[in-house]
């Protein structure tokens, strides 16, 4: 589905925003991530695997998305976590803790241990140490998840001048641009502080129709500001869509912040990709109350603290 977003800022610039909502697919396995494994569950089952091996940190939507896949078709999963402090620590994790009632088994290791088993196959396959292993690498990122991905625009989509999307790993990036048409600019924006996300898109696609924007990562990969959770809640009052603090929210602003600039030129017509992981806000508002900073509503009916 897709909504257009009533804002004074747009109206004054003429500008058309409009949200496709990915994050409606599906509860647990939303947005971009319900594209990225479409592919990759066919793989699985043809190569008749068992159990759907992954990666992920402490508040991945990809480890929850897959823990809830595995369970929907049929399949066992594990997850290689990274942070080895997480290990004793997962009843205090909401993300974790529903991979884990949905069947997924952890194995924690150091952060240096982590970038090495991301890198090799055969050391992540060898923890588990059985056959029947299906890998999806770190956020779902590889050509059958770019593949899920391009699906995701319709005829009504290449009528905009500018796609939007947030961008960790790079795959849903290099999906859009696949998709669009050529007149169109598909705009990423980072939501970590990574400058060879160019090069992880590279992996995917030839074409040059897109630029990532480094601008707006508010210090880095799941990490937020006040003023930011407080535009986040003026959104949510103003439009009634609730997005997530990792990705979209940062999208999000840096969108609003580059028409506000002028760099998005007025008259222009603005698809931006809501890719869900809405269930990680209870992480980020754990964490948020325990620092005393302001909260993220979830309905128009709370209030902040």
């Amino acid at each position: 589905m897709n909504q257009a977003l009533q804002l004074p800022l747009l109206q004054s610039r003429e500008v058309t925003l409009i949200i496709k909502r990915e994050d409606q697919l599906h509860p647990l396995m939303s947005g971009n991530k319900f594209r990225k494994l479409k592919y990759n569950l066919e793989a699985a089952r043809l190569k008749k695997a068992h159990t759907l091996l992954t990666f992920g940190g402490a508040y991945s939507n990809h480890i929850l998305a897959t823990a809830a896949a595995a369970a929907e078709h049929g399949f066992k999963s594990t997850g290689i976590i990274r942070g080895e402090e997480l290990n004793n620590r997962v009843d205090e994790n909401p993300t974790l803790s529903k991979a884990q009632s949905l069947g997924m088994k952890f194995i924690f290791v150091s952060r240096e241990r982590y970038r090495e088993l991301t890198r090799d196959e055969k050391k992540a396959k060898h923890l588990c140490a059985q056959d029947g292993i299906y890998m999806i690498p770190e956020g779902g990122s590889n050509a059958l998840a770019v593949k899920g991905v391009a699906e995701m625009l319709t005829e009504e989509d290449f009528a905009a001048d500018y796609i939007c999307c947030s961008v960790g790993t790079g795959a849903t990036l290099a999906g859009l641009v696949e998709a669009a048409r050529p007149q169109q600019r598909v705009l990423g924006f980072a939501a970590l502080d990574h400058h060879d996300l160019a090069a992880e898109v590279g992996r995917f696609t030839k074409k040059s129709t897109y630029e990532i924007i480094h601008d707006y990562t508010f210090g880095g990969y799941a990490k937020i500001t006040d003023p930011l959770v407080q535009c986040m809640n003026q959104w949510l009052k103003q439009t009634g869509v609730l997005f997530d603090p990792v990705y979209t929210a940062k999208m999000m602003f840096g969108i609003l912040d580059r028409v506000r600039c002028g760099a998005i030129p007025k008259g222009s017509v603005i698809l931006a990709i809501h890719t869900g992981g809405l269930q990680g806000i209870e992480g980020m508002n754990s964490r948020l109350e325990k620092k005393n900073a302001p909260l993220i509503l979830t309905s128009c009916s709370k209030k902040a603290s």
